[in-house]
């Protein structure tokens, strides 16, 4: 459980009577200080990360010439610290009482690692080992601070709106989605590709300011000497809803990221999309995202939380069939890509929100970045092999095969939610369900 008095002045932030004007259109968890801090902080580092989704691809097939093999391992290079540290970055997140402190140190290590790109490249000595390098360090702190992201955001919202809490967290990342691409592709294409990384370096400074100005009354440390690098996992294979929901999820990013490993690569040398139509293509995936992200409490409002998460996973991959069909003139190309991108990005937030909404209700305080750590371990541990499939297919059978069998793979990802409970999860309050460890999960 979270330290007493951890939430009860976000629930009178929240519910205090709304000033007339242009306060009433703020969402309530938006006029509390600290989530307001944490989720600006957020809004920066991601529009950076947008920025680096762009052009790290393009640093790697433009300046260093890689091939498809070689961008499914660049890929992959950034979520295989997944694999190595995740459960024992979880075990240690749990142990210590200031995980905020933990996030800022992360933030700027990643931007002194981004940084050192741009530098490379003005003194004429970047290499495609010095990107993986920087992928495979920026993941691993990535990992280190997303264990511990967990905890905080659990700190900083009441259990009763978690959901909100998500699609506001789930709308940030849509937003930076917006923006960042197609920026990403403008400053490419005026600065070149190594040049516009410094944007995704000094977002992570930003973010390490934004959460330095915030203090919440985080979940206590653990101190349980034994048992705990196995402890998160054991908890998801008794759980019933949780183990389901890991096996859609990595089933989908396992897919789809054989997708997104081949993406800028299929779209400007098969495609022949320039840097700024690209970024333009991505841009406005991400107006899909905006609008999923918008609408998803109403979604679960109307169909259930569970029935939410399952359209999610069908809603999300469903469009990237127009990725591998587009062909024919470049209007043509570049409005089936529009629609792949928005439909997607519509689906990937009903599902984002969704099942986190599930696993922030679903976990107990004490164990939470334990959890986190071993579903991650197996999510996102998913990608890198995604990736590397990707590119060694791509290389035996051609790009655009791999792509139609990529999607039709993430199509699949729905059928480990039909067995279990998760269709019938309505909402997040107190019911007869319960998960392994006593705590209530979702009512029927």
């Amino acid at each position: 459980m979270s330290a007493p008095g951890a939430r009860e002045p976000i629930e009178r932030a929240t519910a205090a009577p709304v000033r007339a004007g242009l306060g009433r259109w703020v969402p309530g968890l938006l006029r509390q200080k600290a989530f307001r801090g944490y989720w600006t902080g957020q809004a920066i580092s991601l529009f950076g990360d947008q920025l680096s989704s762009i052009a790290i691809p393009l640093v790697a097939v433009i300046a260093v010439h890689a091939d498809a093999a070689q961008m499914g391992f660049l890929s992959a290079a950034s979520w295989l610290p997944n694999w190595f540290f995740a459960l024992h970055a979880g075990v240690w997140a749990d142990r210590r009482a200031h995980r905020r402190r933990v996030m800022i140190a992360a933030d700027l290590g990643r931007a002194a690692l981004i940084a050192t790109i741009p530098l490379a490249y003005a003194l004429h000595s970047l290499t495609l080992a010095h990107l993986y390098a920087v992928a495979f360090g920026a993941g691993t702190l990535a990992v280190l601070f997303d264990v511990c992201d967990s905890p905080l955001f659990t700190a900083l919202v009441p259990a009763s709106r978690y959901v909100e809490g998500n699609a506001l967290t789930g709308g940030n990342r849509a937003m930076s989605q917006v923006a960042g691409p197609s920026i990403g592709g403008i400053l490419v294409q005026a600065l070149s590709a190594p040049l516009a990384l410094l944007g995704d370096a000094l977002s992570f400074v930003g973010s390490a300011l934004f959460l330095s100005r915030i203090n919440p009354v985080e979940p206590p440390a653990e101190h349980k000497a034994h048992g705990q690098l196995s402890e998160g996992g054991r908890f998801i294979a008794r759980s019933p809803v949780i183990r389901a929901a890991l096996g859609a999820t990595a089933t989908v990013n396992l897919f789809t990221f054989m997708i997104s490993a081949l993406f800028v690569l299929y779209a400007t040398t098969i495609l022949h999309l320039s840097p700024g139509l690209l970024g333009a293509v991505l841009g406005a995936g991400a107006v899909g995202g905006l609008l999923g992200a918008g609408c998803a409490g109403s979604i679960v409002k109307r169909i259930g939380l569970g029935r939410t998460f399952l359209l999610g996973c069908v809603a999300f991959p469903a469009p990237m069939l127009l990725i591998p069909a587009a062909h024919g003139p470049t209007p043509l190309v570049i409005g089936f890509l529009l629609v792949a991108e928005f439909g997607s990005g519509v689906g990937v937030m009903w599902l984002d929100v969704a099942v986190g909404s599930i696993l922030a209700a679903g976990v107990p305080d004490r164990l939470r970045s334990r959890v986190f750590g071993a579903y991650r371990t197996v999510n996102y541990g998913a990608r890198p092999l995604g990736s590397v499939a990707g590119g060694a297919l791509a290389g035996a059978v051609g790009v655009r095969p791999t792509l139609w069998i990529a999607v039709a793979g993430a199509l699949t990802s729905f059928l480990w939610l039909l067995p279990s409970p998760v269709p019938r999860l309505r909402d997040l309050s107190t019911s007869e369900q319960s998960t392994p460890s006593g705590q209530p999960l979702v009512s029927e």
